[in-house]
């Protein structure tokens, strides 16, 4: 997946940029409408990598699960029943499946990748709406509101998946970690 990120990416932004080369040559507004398409895309997608690239460096999969923010409220469960998550969760793509790995991570190393992954769909959530800026130079509110609601609703889904999955991981990740402190004291 993140091949296929990466790649699109950088042919939007690619074909964002000779498309705006051919509005400003021709003139035609079909070639604004399609720069102003390729370059919403590649910023979507440019910025999803840039976030996830930030956390990473920044945190490097370390995260406290254990944190307030992380923990799964009241309410959350319900939710969660009435979105159905069991049955789509697994449908959904991963950037990096080797980081959820349970042949490469313990469960503890998982838990912490999961809150970092959290944290980067709800700050793409929000950065989701800063294309609405770009109304102000081509107008369109309709188009950059909507590709934002549509772009932040999916990286909702996400935040969803990881909370969801999390209270299962951090029991194995506790569980673990019992065993590991009874093998010690031993």
């Amino acid at each position: 997946m993140s091949k296929v990120m990466k790649a699109a990416a950088v042919i939007s932004f690619t074909a964002a940029i000779i498309t705006a080369g051919l509005f400003c040559r021709l003139g035609k507004d079909i070639y604004l409408t399609l720069a102003i398409t390729f370059g919403t895309v590649a910023y979507h997608l440019g910025m999803r990598l840039l976030v996830g690239l930030l956390y990473n460096i920044g945190m490097r999969n370390r995260a406290d699960f254990t944190k307030k923010w992380y923990q799964l409220h009241a309410w959350e469960n319900k939710l969660y029943q009435f979105l159905n998550v069991r049955a789509w969760k697994d449908k959904m793509p991963t950037y990096d499946p080797e980081t959820f790995s349970i042949k490469k991570h313990t469960w503890n190393e998982i838990a912490q990748t999961m809150c970092q992954s959290e944290l980067v769909h709800e700050t793409n959530m929000i950065l989701s709406f800063l294309p609405l800026l770009a109304v102000k130079w081509f107008g369109s509110f309709w188009v950059f509101f909507i590709t934002s609601v549509c772009s932040a609703i999916f990286d909702l889904l996400f935040v969803i998946m990881q909370r969801y999955n999390r209270a299962r991981i951090v029991k194995m990740a506790l569980r673990e970690k019992r065993k590991t402190l009874g093998e010690i004291s031993q």
